[in-house]
């Protein structure tokens, strides 16, 4: 095989290792880093001992993202307040149907949930229902029995089903979030928290260097107490300062701070038009590839 065939077949599965590795690290700039590494060991490995390039490449991916994720272990062990992933920019011009189906597996909502899984369940959850491979296959990406294998998709399906809430991404062309965003922009603080469920959660993550609080914040009235103080202290932005953009397959809002500091508000909704949960990523080690233009 020439070296041509062999980086057009890279190159076919680039997207998809990319999928992977970002669903398994929650970070874009690690992600990255996983597919040109396996595509240095693809550049190096014996063709001729390959029967499945894409089972093969896959494997790679994965075990370098586990590798990774357990020597990350202590640092996001020692990580200031929430956790939150790096947010990836998706195509605004994507169909409806594209949409959806990101939002369903690259939300921020579910990324949060899969950081609490161990590492092999979040592999063997992922690989099997995100990308549909059968049992046989991740018992040898990872190096376990299908039983076992089982069992940790099992656990980690059970452990998203119980951190999950019945929660809709943000639409795009309905009065929620024209009226949303109106709120914001006229500074409609009454307005504002109408928006927001009872019983709704606010994660906040400044990784130790931009304020936020340390743990979630749950309820209606101490999120309004929250944004309160927040806009009492630091002012609220302009209208020109608010921008909606696709991040992880829905509609989220990139706002631009008086410093010109960029912090991200991503949401999941009820069938009702209330927000369920409200993320806030402030910490700019996980904004350096976004831009307000």
């Amino acid at each position: 095989m020439q070296d041509r065939d062999r980086t057009n077949i890279f190159e076919q599965e680039r997207k998809r290792l990319f999928a992977l590795a970002y669903r398994m690290l929650g970070s874009v700039a690690d992600a990255e880093d996983m597919v040109q590494d396996s595509f240095v060991r693809w550049s190096n490995a014996d063709l001729k001992t390959i029967d499945n390039p894409q089972a093969f490449l896959t494997t790679i991916v994965t075990r370098l993202s586990l590798d990774h994720l357990r020597s990350a272990k202590t640092k996001r062990t020692s990580y200031v307040g929430s956790w939150l992933p790096e947010p990836l920019l998706t195509e605004s011009a994507e169909s409806p149907d594209d949409i959806a189906q990101k939002a369903d597996d690259i939300s921020f909502a579910l990324m949060a949930t899969l950081e609490k899984l161990t590492a092999s369940e979040r592999a063997a959850f992922l690989l099997h229902d995100v990308f549909d491979l059968p049992f046989d296959q991740i018992a040898k990406t990872l190096d376990r029995t299908e039983a076992s294998c089982r069992k940790l998709a099992s656990r980690a399906r059970q452990k998203v089903r119980t951190d999950g809430n019945e929660t809709l991404p943000m639409p795009t062309n309905e009065p929620p979030v024209a009226s949303f965003l109106n709120t914001l922009q006229t500074g409609d603080l009454d307005s504002f928290v109408n928006f927001i469920a009872e019983d709704a959660i606010l994660v906040t993550d400044g990784g130790g260097i931009k304020s936020a609080t340390l743990r979630p914040i749950y309820g209606r009235e101490k999120i309004s107490r929250f944004f309160i103080g927040v806009a009492n202290k630091f002012g609220r932005p302009g209208p020109d300062d608010i921008k909606l953009i696709q991040l992880n397959g829905a509609p989220s809002l990139l706002i631009r701070d008086e410093d010109g500091a960029l912090q991200v508000w991503s949401f999941s909704w009820t069938s009702e038009g209330k927000i369920a949960e409200f993320y806030m990523l402030r910490n700019p080690k996980k904004l350096s590839h976004l831009a307000f233009d």
